[in-house]
Formats: C-alpha cells, structure tokens, sequence
C-alpha cells in the first residue's frame, strides 16, 4: 500500500483489494463526493455477515479500548477501501513511520472525509492471509502506535501494588508487636508473589513493545525494496 502511495501519479487515488470484496461500481460515487469538497471518501461494513462470532466480537472489543485509550477515533468496522485526493495522500505520505497502523494515519490526518456503507463481501478468488493471531499482533500494533495508556496501566498497577505491599507490611508489623507472634500463611504468601512477579513480567513486556518499535525506527530501514516497476513505462 505505501509503495502504492508513493508511486501514485494522479490527483485521486483508491486503495482497493484485488479479490472484488470492495466493490468497483462504487467508485463513480465516491469520486462524486470528492468533487462536493470531500479530502476523501472511506467505506465501513454494513454488518460482518459470513464472520466467526468471536472475532466479531474481538474486532468491536478493538475499538472500544483503542478509541477510548488514544486521542483519535477509529471509526468501527472501517475498510481499506478508500478514495483521498492528492492533498491527503501526500500528508499520509509524511509520516514515515516504520510500524504503520493504516488505520490510525488516516484519522490521525484528519482530512473531511466521508463514510459509505458497504455490505461484507465473499471473496471471489484466494483465501484471506488473516489468522487470528495475525489480527491480534494488528490490535496491538494499533493500539501500542496511537496511545500510551498500556505504559500508564503499568505504572498505576506498580503504585497500587507497591501501596498495598507496604500497608501489608505495617499491618504485619503491628500484629507481631502486639500478639508476640508473626501471622502464618506460607500459601498466601507464595500467591502475592507469583502475582507481583506476573505484574512485573507484564509491565516489562508492555514497556518492550514500545522499545522494540523505537529501536527498528532508529534503524532507519526501508517499508519495502521494490525489485521491478512499470512507472517509468507510464510516465
């Protein structure tokens, strides 16, 4: 898609999938609302018939947390498919980011755009790449790339442990003072643990997401190596 983008030569551009779910005979109208002074114009799912239950419910859970965790608002069940014109695509353009919440960039943009609904379509040939993993490791790249509540999360969850800990401890200390005895619980005590350790490992792996992204930036590598091109051809 960015390769796309960047060799794209005319004042409007689409972005469609090749296998026909996103439906060509819609695009006489959506050139019609860029011409009534929309930047672009993005379609949505009507409704997600032929889709497993459960990622239905996944995909909606998905942008409750990430709209209310970030300071953009990702309209529910949008698609890829999508006409800007030049002005849009060149400020998608400027965010160079490795790690590209597509998504995201297109609100975070914020151009006038306009939202037709579109029936979920079967396919007409291949199979879809997306296993459910693949859509998970994208949630999270969505949410980790637009907010930083999950290292806010962390920290409030460090406090309040640290702060229960330490009233534990002085509650301990004061019941020894005054029965000449400390309190049994070995049990109780090995399950704080594991739970503070399970914290721990947790808030580390929060923190590694955002490490982990910052470091492939500072690389500075490319989105992509083109090995062949026809543009030269079309210009």
């Amino acid at each position: 898609m960015l390769s796309g983008l960047k060799n794209s030569l005319g004042d409007l551009v689409v972005i469609m999938d090749a296998d026909l779910q996103h439906p060509p005979h819609l695009l006489p109208e959506m050139i019609s609302s860029i011409e009534e002074n929309y930047d672009s114009v993005a379609t949505k799912r009507r409704n997600r018939n032929g889709e497993p239950l459960i990622r239905s419910y996944f995909a909606k859970l998905f942008y409750k947390i990430i709209n209310k965790t970030s300071k953009i608002t990702i309209t529910e069940a949008a698609t890829d498919y999508r006409l800007m014109n030049r002005k849009m695509v060149d400020s998608v353009l400027e965010l160079s980011e490795y790690h590209r919440f597509t998504k995201g960039i297109f609100e975070w943009v914020g151009f006038k755009t306009k939202w037709i609904e579109i029936d979920n379509i079967e396919r007409i040939a291949g199979q879809t790449t997306w296993s459910f993993w693949g859509l998970f490791t994208y949630a999270i790249e969505g949410i980790v790339s637009f907010s930083v509540a999950p290292l806010k999360i962390a920290s409030f969850l460090g406090i309040t442990i640290s702060a229960g800990s330490f009233l534990y401890t002085i509650y301990i200390i004061i019941r020894t003072l005054a029965f000449g005895k400390d309190v049994p619980g070995y049990a109780s005590l090995l399950c704080i643990i594991l739970f503070i350790g399970g914290i721990q490992l947790i808030s580390v792996g929060i923190i590694g997401e955002y490490l982990s992204r910052t470091y492939l930036e500072v690389k500075n590598r490319p989105n992509y190596i083109t090995d062949e091109s026809n543009i030269k051809d079309i210009k």
